[in-house]
Formats: structure tokens, C-alpha cells, sequence
């Protein structure tokens, strides 16, 4: 498949997406498990979504920041997925050029998101642990807004300028994608002028959503792993280490991949392509799916209302 003939001399009117450069024979059958992954992230996002909004006892700020995960989930998944089933099940390779810097946007802006709701609940579980009497006073549904709406606003505020710097730049006639979405950097290798500041830009967002939210969330849990250890029941030390190790899995699920992605683009140029590109669609497929997985099985009144609904249907 040709490129789509240039309309403007800065950009394509289109790109096209590869799917998984070295894969492309395989991609067919690789689309189902990750079809699946799919279809499990929707259901159990969507069934977290609606038992905390239909049961009042649920509106505590650990559900609320649970609410929040699932929705950024939703859209982290559904902004890639579908096209990237099209490209591997109907070969639908072509995406336009600002559809493709609309789903960059919602790629990067909401895995920033995920990034503030996953820290956020750090600090809840820290005040929680450390400050219990404290903890509905500190986080207060009110504060609980506030904090999402500003992790949301740093989201769009950071990543909004790399649809911006992009479009800028010139690509003569270079339109091929070796990815499976409209990754950052992998659009901006297409460009055939300077772009460093887009290079830079990109290392600062980086560093600011991901330098300073792991850093929270690391410092957070070295305070709750001291106070879980000064506890002096052998019970509670047990239950307080299994809420925190759902939690710490959740945050290995996000960080890992999206670390290794990121570092990939950068320094790993001996990894093969096809290695990057799975690791980087399992990054966006995972964790919506291990999520509500993790936190309903662990949560007893999200697992208690879900066992109720399945013997009200009479499964």
C-alpha cells in the first residue's frame, strides 16, 4: 500500500499504520487474545463503574479514585484498540492526519491521567495507613475532586503541545507509521526537518508526569511499609500488606511497560522493533484489564454486589 498522495508540502493528508513491523503475517491471530483483553477491560470497567455509582456505601475517596481508574481505563483502550483490530483483522492500515494526532492526544494525555489517579491513591492508602483518624477529613469528596481535576488539567495541559509542535513540522511525503497507534515518538521519527524541541518537549513530560508521580508514589509506600511494620498485630500487618501488594501490582502493571516503551524509543535500539511494539500495546491493554480484576477480587463490597448480581441474573 502507497502512501496517500501529499495535499499540503508540510504533512500527508494520511499516515499509515504498520501494526507490528516483522508480525505482519501473525498480526491476524495476534488480534484475538487482544481482542479479548479488550472485551474483559470494557465489561469489568464498565461493572466497576456501575456498582460504585449505584451503591452509596461505595462513595468513599478509595472507590472514587477506583471510579476514576476505570474511566481513564476506558478511554486509554478504546482511543487504540478498535483501529488497531481493524489494521490487524480488516487491514484498514490509513488513519488521517489529525485523527492520528487526536488519538496521540488521548494516548499520551490519559496515560498521564492514569499516572495522577495511580499516585492519588497512593496518598489515599498512605493516609489511610498513617492517618486514619484523620483520613475522611483530609480526603474529603471535595478534595477528591480536586485532585482529579487537576491530575485531568496537567494531562491535557502537558500533552496538548505535542499535537501543536507536530503539526508544525514537515514530513516530506514520509507517512509510513511503524506502530500499531500514533505513538509520539513515532510519528515524530517520520519528520524529515529539526525536531528537537518535539524530542525535548517530550523528554520533559516524561519527566514530569512520570519522574514525579513515581517519586510520590515510592516515597508513600517507604512510609506506609514503616508504619504497616510498627503495628504490633501479626493480623494486621498481614491485611494491610495484602491491600498494598493489589495496589503495588496495579502500579508494576503501568509503570514497567511504560518505562520500557519510553526507553525503547530512546536508547534501545538493539531490542527488536516487533518486541517494542507488543510491549507497547500490551501497555495500553493490560492494566484497563487487570484493574478492575485486581481491585474486585480484592475489595470485598465490589465482589460481594458482583456475586449478587450474577445470582439475581441466575448464573
Amino acid at each position: 500500500m502507497s502512501c496517500p498522495n501529499t495535499s499540503t508540502r508540510s504533512h500527508p493528508p494520511a499516515f499509515l499504520l504498520v501494526g507490528i513491523p516483522g508480525l505482519q503475517e501473525a498480526q491476524f491471530w495476534i488480534a484475538f487474545p487482544f481482542c479479548i483483553m479488550y472485551v474483559i477491560a470494557v465489561l469489568g470497567n464498565v461493572t466497576v463503574l456501575f456498582i460504585i455509582y449505584t451503591e452509596r456505601s461505595l462513595h468513599e475517596p478509595m472507590y472514587l479514585f477506583l471510579a476514576m481508574l476505570a474511566v481513564t481505563d476506558l478511554v486509554l483502550s478504546t482511543s487504540t484498540l478498535p483501529k488497531m483490530l481493524s489494521i490487524f483483522w480488516l487491514d484498514s492500515r490509513e488513519i488521517g492526519f489529525h485523527a492520528c494526532l487526536t488519538q496521540m492526544f488521548f494516548v499520551h494525555a490519559f496515560s498521564s491521567v492514569e499516572s495522577g489517579v495511580l499516585m492519588a491513591m497512593a496518598l489515599d492508602r498512605y493516609v489511610a495507613i498513617c492517618c486514619p483518624l484523620r483520613h475522611s477529613s483530609i480526603l474529603s469528596v471535595p478534595a477528591i475532586v480536586t485532585m482529579g481535576s487537576l491530575v485531568l488539567a496537567r494531562g491535557v495541559l502537558l500533552v496538548s503541545p505535542f499535537s501543536l509542535l507536530v503539526r508544525r513540522l514537515p514530513f516530506c511525503q514520509r507517512c509510513l507509521i511503524s506502530h500499531s497507534y500514533c505513538d509520539h515518538m513515532a510519528v515524530v521519527k517520520l519528520v524529515c526537518g529539526d525536531a528537537t524541541v518535539s524530542v525535548v518537549y517530550g523528554l520533559f513530560v516524561a519527566f514530569m508526569v512520570v519522574g514525579v508521580d513515581v517519586f510520590i508514589i515510592s516515597v508513600s509506600y517507604a512510609m506506609i511499609l514503616q508504619a504497616v511494620l510498627r503495628l504490633p498485630s501479626i493480623d494486621a500487618r498481614l491485611k494491610a500488606f495484602s491491600t498494598c501488594a493489589s495496589h503495588l501490582c496495579v502500579i508494576l502493571s503501568f509503570y514497567i511497560p511504560a518505562l520500557f516503551t519510553f526507553l525503547t524509543h530512546r536508547f534501545g535500539h538493539k531490542i527488536p522493533h516487533h518486541v517494542h511494539i507488543l510491549v507497547a500495546n500490551l501497555y495500553l491493554l493490560v492494566p484497563p484489564m487487570l484493574n478492575p480484576i485486581v481491585y474486585g477480587m480484592k475489595t470485598k463490597q465490589i465482589r460481594v454486589r458482583v456475586i449478587r448480581i450474577f445470582q439475581q441474573k441466575g448464573i
